[in-house]
């Protein structure tokens, strides 16, 4: 008998260090994540997944990496976040609008004049709020890490000068490949046109489409501002740029290893936050001395005109979350 509990021990000792072996093996193990966005280099969210790479690789002791794939290369953001449902792809960055197709919470970032300020945005951001959001995504295979400025997207045309709803009245505007944004700019009084992003600065010089709405910097980087010398700073809707990871690659990593993605995103964060304002600052500056009429608009009537929109949620999914929304703004 003896002898029998001896063997049965010394299996169960090196079943043990089998296993520990093995973990010992994927913590040191390297880890290359690919991650794809469709921004220019010069972009401040490229920068930003840049230092983010570095201060995964320094946390990590170079056992980590990111492996950054710009300016769409694998594709648009549509594109990219059906790679990461199969797996074929680690990360990726998008919009929060392009993330409405998997994740319907996300819709409530496209409603136009939710939030008071950019304190009260980022307010929602960092609440449970803005957790339960990044974590919707999970039943649909993408998690989400964090979010990133995009600052608020305001309104830009090629040959109209618009200062207010009412000259909005017929132009084609290229919107974004989501519903409420094409919702939005239809309240708004003018024609939602969908067209990608590669194809817009074609589509703005042919005539195509008549302007499009963006945020500073991407209205600068893209050099939209070369066909369209009218910029509106309406601000009408304010979509944070949200970092994802495939569920398949989130489950692949050790507790280690999340735990350093987790710090990298946390620090890039507050670094992209800083440099999106100095970037937005320089972008309004140089669209102006490159000859662009920069008009700051009476939001009061841009506000009335999508008074619409909110009417239509009532007694919908969306309604109590953006309730809850408001009444962060009220304290």
């Amino acid at each position: 008998m003896s002898n029998y509990l001896f063997c049965i021990r010394s299996i169960a000792i090196a079943l043990s260090i089998m296993v520990l072996s093995a973990c010992s093996d994927k913590q040191n193990e390297h880890v290359a994540i690919r991650f794809s966005h469709g921004l220019d280099t010069q972009h401040p969210v490229h920068k930003s997944l840049i230092y983010m790479n570095e201060v995964l690789q320094q946390i990590s002791g170079g056992s980590m990496e990111l492996i950054i794939y710009p300016s769409a290369q694998l594709g648009s953001e549509r594109e990219v976040l059906e790679l990461l449902q199969i797996g074929s792809l680690g990360m990726t960055k998008v919009s929060a609008s392009s993330l409405e197709a998997f994740v319907p919470q996300m819709k409530v970032f496209s409603l136009p004049y939710l939030f008071n300020n950019h304190a009260h945005f980022w307010q929602t951001l960092n609440s449970e709020i803005g957790q339960q959001l990044l974590d919707a995504g999970t039943p649909y295979r993408v998690k989400g890490l964090g979010y990133f400025d995009a600052g608020s997207r305001s309104f830009y045309t090629t040959k109209r000068k618009v200062e207010n709803p009412e000259q909005l009245n017929g132009l084609k505007i290229r919107v974004m490949n989501s519903q409420s944004a094409v919702d939005m700019v239809n309240t708004m009084g003018a024609s939602a046109t969908p067209v990608s992003w590669g194809e817009l600065y074609t589509a703005l010089q042919q005539g195509i489409v008549e302007g499009a709405e963006n945020n500073p910097p991407s209205f600068y980087f893209s050099k939209h501002y070369e066909v369209s010398k009218y910029y509106l700073l309406d601000e009408h809707t304010a979509i944070p740029d949200v970092i994802v990871i495939g569920t398949h690659k989130w489950n692949s990593l050790t507790q280690q290893q999340q735990s350093w993605l987790t710090q990298a995103m946390q620090e890039a964060v507050v670094f992209q936050r800083t440099l999106w304002a100095e970037a937005t600052t320089e972008s309004l500056q140089k669209v102006k001395d490159a000859g662009v009429e920069v008009i700051v608009a009476d939001k009061t009537s841009f506000q009335k005109s999508v008074e619409p929109i909110y009417q239509k949620l009532q007694g919908t999914k969306l309604e109590p979350l953006v309730n809850s929304i408001k009444a962060l703004g009220e304290h």
